[in-house]
């Protein structure tokens, strides 16, 4: 297996800039040790942790969808497109807010009504 780090260059108006940045800044990093370390601890082969961890990571988006709804996945994103096609910071803004308020409606069952301790560890 090559896990090769991302070294390409884009420009900044590329719409997929801020995914190539973080691909770059994770992928300076060799991963193999961590799953190497781990399939000794476990006897599980690092060819099936790595599957793992990939098939995990990009199930999660669909978990996402399963938990919050299409409906609400589609709301949060209308406020992005809404945003976009002004290309304004006053939209941008005003995008945040219903994102942000969507946001804490959707986080208020993981807090305390009196403090904001997470629930979920």
């Amino acid at each position: 297996m090559d896990l090769q780090p991302y070294t390409d260059t884009w420009h900044d108006d590329d719409p997929h800039a801020n995914f190539k940045s973080e691909v770059a800044e994770y992928t300076r990093q060799d991963p193999l040790p961590t799953f190497e370390a781990l399939g000794e601890l476990t006897g599980i082969p690092v060819e099936s942790l790595v599957r793992y961890a990939l098939v995990k990571w990009a199930s999660e988006g669909h978990e996402m969808i399963m938990h919050a709804g299409p409906r609400t996945v589609r709301r949060m994103w209308a406020f992005c497109e809404q945003a976009d096609a002004a290309g304004t910071d006053a939209a941008r803004l005003e995008a945040y807010e219903g994102l942000r308020q969507m946001v804490s409606w959707l986080h208020a069952p993981l807090v305390d009504g009196e403090t904001s301790q997470d629930h979920t560890a």
